[in-house]
């Protein structure tokens, strides 16, 4: 049997955890959290700008967000969300807030998940319909 090897930032859904809605799922070979149904955070640890935290908002809340965590930029690839890197000194501390903000709901962190496209070729089989006589 193949061991799972832990997320290097696994520790920032550990808080998350315990919430009834959370969710943890793969994201282009991340981890994504979800609470109340809702995408919230995000965990990277490849190359930038995949080697942090994803906050997953709309653009009306970043300056509200940057202003209370001035570490976080825009995403370079995924500009409508807020990204810290983990190369900042205040990562560890900046993230566990981030972290506590999503578990107690605030409004700014959180997208709605939109249900997954089939790809083309892979459509729902159309139900059989018997011929009348």
């Amino acid at each position: 049997m193949k061991i799972k090897k832990a997320h290097a930032l696994q520790w920032l859904f550990e808080s998350l955890e315990d919430q009834p809605t959370f969710l943890q799922k793969k994201m282009f070979g991340c981890e994504a959290a979800y609470l109340r149904g809702r995408l919230v955070l995000v965990l990277a640890d490849g190359k930038e700008p995949w080697n942090g935290l994803l906050i997953c908002t709309s653009r009306e809340h970043h300056a509200s967000l940057q202003k209370q965590f001035p570490s976080l930029k825009e995403h370079k690839i995924l500009g409508k969300w807020l990204y810290l890197s983990q190369r900042d000194s205040d990562f560890e501390n900046a993230a566990s807030n981030i972290a506590i903000l999503a578990r107690s709901g605030d409004a700014r962190i959180g997208v709605e998940s939109r249900p997954r496209k089939r790809a083309k070729g892979n459509k729902k089989p159309e139900p059989k319909t018997q011929k009348r006589k």
